[in-house]
């Protein structure tokens, strides 16, 4: 069972004597004369146990379990007396950083790469990160790169008083709809789930396959769609656990209940593989983990191997390489859809900002708030009837209590017998 530790998961990195820390952090602080003055002078984690509400499942196995807290790593990042926050979530079923690594990763080697760098800078705190960790096949560490990332985006936001999207001066929509995730459940099972979202005034699904063979997954995404509002947007994801052939059985069973994406049918390194499918399948191919780093996209273009390109800000890294994507991914004539990692609402907020700067108008996959609750938040992103608005407040736009996130820290890097 999780227990509350220290106030923090590691040693907190020296803070400027200008920059105590306080209970709570407000979403618009006195913006200083200049951004061009910031300099970062403390990056702080806090891996947070946070409640979960539903258990949840992916091909590689559980993301969430209910009765059991979830683990998030929230990080601070403070520059002059103006702070941002980001978010890590670590899911070993989905990839290989775990709570443990995100936190070192983050107190060992990037905080101290960009202690002392200005805050605006992003660019060159990008290519301190690739010094700091390397980028390796595609990308080192994205998970724990994307927090500190999505911090400063906050924080800069902070102090000049205006919204990312401002900031980006960039934000073509106002809100984004959401997708229910049905992932787990029998096909007898399915009809409560999609009851559930329709309640909550859900009007489109996603569907978690690869979890049972063929023709069970098949049956669930029947199921889904024989509960679902007539001509309801439904899309599936696979999480990499087809082969090329099965993929293509599968993709023959959807393209008949009007399924409007094929989400990571095969494994995010068989490009072969994935071209032969886009080739062949009757539905449009979606990638998801193949798509790291924003190169990755430009190697699937130049081989014509992707229908659809998932953004998604946690597995590129942050919001500026999640930015460098979209944009290739538009120049290049490749639809973009949107995605999170159950993430909790400062991850949320974050995923809102890049999905309404490129306009995504397809429902997309942020199913935190379905799966998990973020005490920590005070003034937050807010979601009706399966729509969320997109922050107006400066930074993300989520009011942090710093109080309630020490109540929640827990110290992830404890030896256990």
């Amino acid at each position: 069972m999780n227990q509350p530790a220290a106030p923090l998961t590691s040693p907190a990195r020296p803070a400027s004597p200008s920059s105590p820390a306080s209970a709570a952090s407000p979403a618009s602080p006195t913006a200083p004369a200049s951004l061009t003055g910031l300099t970062i002078d403390r990056v702080r984690t806090f891996a947070v146990a946070l409640p979960t509400r539903r258990s949840f499942g992916v091909s590689g196995g559980a993301v969430a379990v209910a009765g059991r807290p979830s683990i998030r790593v929230l990080v601070q990042v403070c520059a002059d007396g103006v702070e941002g926050w980001g978010e890590a979530t670590p899911i070993p079923a989905w990839t290989y950083e775990t709570a443990e690594s995100i936190v070192t990763t983050v107190d060992r080697y990037l905080a101290p790469a960009v202690i002392g760098r200005p805050a605006w800078n992003l660019d060159a705190v990008d290519a301190a990160f690739d010094r700091a960790v390397n980028r390796g096949f595609t990308i080192g560490a994205p998970l724990a790169k994307a927090a500190v990332d999505v911090a400063l985006h906050d924080l800069l936001g902070r102090a000049a008083g205006v919204p990312v999207g401002v900031l980006w001066g960039q934000r073509r929509r106002e809100t984004v709809e959401l997708g229910w995730v049905v992932s787990g459940q029998s096909p007898a099972e399915v009809g409560d789930s999609v009851a559930e979202g329709r309640a909550e005034g859900y009007r489109a699904f996603k569907v978690k396959i690869g979890l049972h063979d063929e023709q069970t997954d098949a049956a669930v995404v029947e199921a889904v769609r024989e509960h679902a509002p007539p001509g309801a947007p439904l899309w599936v994801d696979a999480n990499q656990a087809y082969t090329v052939q099965a993929a293509l059985r599968m993709a023959r069973r959807l393209a008949g209940l009007g399924v409007t994406a094929f989400e990571q049918p095969l494994p995010a390194n068989d490009i072969a593989g994935l071209r032969r499918l886009r080739d062949a399948s009757p539905v449009p191919v979606a990638l998801d983990e193949s798509l790291r780093h924003p190169s990755d996209l430009a190697t699937f273009v130049r081989l014509e191997a992707v229908d659809i390109a998932i953004a998604k800000v946690q597995r590129s890294g942050g919001l500026t390489l999640s930015r460098r994507l979209c944009a290739l991914a538009e120049d290049s004539g490749v639809e973009l859809m949107g995605s999170g990692l159950t993430d909790s609402d400062v991850g949320l907020a974050a995923s809102l900002h890049l999905f309404a700067a490129y306009g995504i108008d397809t429902p997309v996959d942020l199913n935190g708030r379905q799966f998990i609750d973020s005490p920590y938040a005070g003034t937050t992103v807010r979601i009706e009837n399966g729509t969320a608005a997109v922050p107006d407040a400066p930074g993300l736009g989520v009011e942090i209590d710093e109080r309630v996130v020490r109540e929640l820290s827990v110290d992830v890097l404890e030896q256990r017998a």
